[in-house]
């Protein structure tokens, strides 16, 4: 890998999201809706539940990318095809692979700042009381594991059409489904339908089963592979998608 041309294309891009306004949009949107549904006076909140925990914030992380990650990865490559930068982009000394990882990891380190940015929330259950750091870790952990899940998801629809707003709801539908894939209702359902086997293969897509796990601080090397897995093989026909239209 040519080390220069990678920082240079994940430099420009991570920066890329300061020099307009949607950076700052999905930021004061995060940091604003997930404080409010954190803390908003209703069941299972934080003051309700009057615990010292970040229990309530981890509740709702998923829901709140589900449509603010798709925000973040759509312009990756949808807004190079459209401008028509793609080609001039594949004519510089980077390779398609490398084009791809700089773009995903510029993308995830935004949602590691938007992540940071709630960092006060922290700050407020060690003042309020003495929380188990070690689940509240693991809950991060797996935000940030969720977020390249679904970024990657995002990143592939955006190679896939010149339209911002398509890879969006691309992106916001397949997550939702990767997100639902676990729901009880849903798999009853399936199961009136479907023979077992696929309906246990559905079941096993969940990233919401994963991430649950994690959060609750049931760590196992099955939960990182998942994640693992889910990334590359995205990124992977993210990469082949992009080789493809190259090649024509």
């Amino acid at each position: 890998m040519n080390n220069a041309n990678f920082k240079n294309l994940f430099w420009k891009e991570l920066t890329g999201y300061f020099k307009s306004p949607l950076g700052y949009v999905f930021l004061v949107i995060f940091l604003f809706g997930i404080g409010y549904l954190t803390f908003e006076p209703g069941s299972g909140s934080f003051f309700i539940m009057q615990e010292a925990s970040l229990s309530s914030f981890f509740r709702y992380i998923p829901w709140m990318f589900l449509f603010l990650i798709p925000a973040v990865s759509m312009r990756l490559w949808s807004e190079e095809r459209k401008l028509g930068t793609i080609e001039l982009l594949f004519t510089l000394p980077i390779t398609v692979r490398q084009a791809v990882l700089a773009k995903f990891f510029a993308g995830w380190a935004f949602v590691a700042i938007a992540l940071f940015g709630t960092a006060p929330m922290i700050i407020t259950v060690l003042y309020l009381g003495r929380p188990d750091m070690g689940v509240i870790l693991f809950g991060y952990m797996a935000s940030m594991l969720l977020a390249g899940s679904l970024l990657a998801v995002g990143s592939f629809f955006s190679a896939l059409s010149k339209n911002q707003v398509v890879a969006f709801i691309l992106t916001v539908v397949v997550g939702f489904v990767l997100l639902m894939a676990g729901s009880p209702p849903i798999l009853e359902f399936l199961s009136t339908l479907l023979p077992g086997y696929f309906v246990d293969l559905f079941e096993s897509l969940s990233v919401l089963n994963q991430f649950e796990a994690i959060e609750r601080g049931v760590f196992s090397l099955s939960n990182l592979w998942f994640f693992t897995v889910m990334i590359v093989c995205w990124l992977f026909a993210n990469v082949i998608l992009l080789q493809e239209n190259k090649a024509n």
